[in-house]
């Protein structure tokens, strides 16, 4: 967790020190938009809709990958429980087997 926070901290401030060293204003125009912003913000803004996009397209194999992961549990809990019946009923067999050889007095 301590790992995650120091480098967090540290592309925080390399985030800083590139917003600070690309302050120049550019003009962006996107179909009959036209905005003025650093180059900073708009390299920033466009990373971050990158990486929202790709997250959008992971999104249901994640959810796919989480829901097959629960099914498997469940069902090695149902054959865990049918092992543990079938070596229960095994272990009576052998107990009566066991006493059906015992000579009779």
């Amino acid at each position: 967790m301590q790992l995650l926070l120091i480098v967090g901290i540290i592309i925080a401030i390399l985030a800083v020190v590139f917003a600070l060293q690309n302050a120049v204003p550019i003009t962006v125009s996107f179909l009959v938009w036209k905005f003025e912003s650093s180059l900073a913000l708009v390299l920033l803004i466009a990373i971050a809709l990158g990486v929202l996009m790709s997250l959008l397209v992971s999104v249901p194999s994640m959810i796919k990958r989480r829901g097959m992961i629960s099914s498997q549990k469940k069902k090695i809990k149902q054959l865990e429980k049918s092992l543990q019946r079938e070596s229960e009923i095994e272990k009576e067999n052998e107990s009566k087997n066991k006493e059906s050889e015992l000579p009779l007095e």
